[in-house]
């Protein structure tokens, strides 16, 4: 229980979760670890969600690039329990800016919480068992959690990579006056946008 609430308050704070999810797991194990990481993740989550709501867009506009907070104001706002689970599950986008964009959209906290807890479920587990599994390298908990980490890392920095590149050769696109237009996407493509501008956590 105070693991759980100190993985909270560290996430809210900008410590990385992979290093608190393998610390979980060396000093609980796999299932005890498992659900204190998952429920520190979703009591920091809901800590920078309440903090996103009292300090709004133009609080947040300096922590937050232009993309994410078009992005709240869009497809967060109008999926956002499957955009939260999408954005959760999808390796690269960082959870700290996911929660800060979710608190300026139209979401509510069920839907951010609930979509939080079971989208990150799968990456927080496998490092929960390399943590609990530190001690012994060559077992399969290990090797296997290990491989999911590093292709999911690998993933989202090639997706992210090859996104930057799409938008430097498509250049952004302009509006009445010169101004920049917001371009609509799909679920997927407007999770992958927003890893282009974050490296993989």
């Amino acid at each position: 229980m105070l693991f759980g609430v100190a993985y909270g308050l560290c996430t809210a704070a900008f410590v990385p979760r992979p290093v608190l999810n393998l610390a979980a797991g060396a000093l609980f194990g796999a299932q005890a670890g498992l659900a204190a990481a998952v429920g520190g993740t979703v009591l920091g989550a809901g800590i920078s969600f309440t903090l996103g709501r009292v300090l709004g867009q133009d609080g947040l506009r300096p922590l937050l690039r232009g993309r994410f907070l078009e992005l709240a104001d869009g497809q967060l706002s109008r999926h956002g329990f499957r955009s939260t689970l999408a954005i959760r599950l999808f390796p690269g986008v960082p959870f700290a800016a996911a929660n800060y964009c979710a608190a300026v959209s139209r979401m509510g906290y069920a839907p951010f919480l609930v979509g939080t807890g079971i989208g990150c479920v799968p990456n927080t587990a496998a490092y929960v068992i390399a943590g609990s599994q530190a001690g012994s390298p060559t077992s399969p908990a290990f090797l296997i959690s290990a491989a999911f980490i590093v292709v999911s890392v690998a993933a989202g920095a090639v997706v992210a990579w090859r996104k930057r590149h799409r938008l430097a050769l498509r250049g952004p696109v302009g509006g009445p006056g010169g101004a920049a237009v917001p371009v609509r996407l799909p679920v997927p493509a407007q999770v992958r946008a927003m890893a282009v501008e974050s490296e993989p956590v």
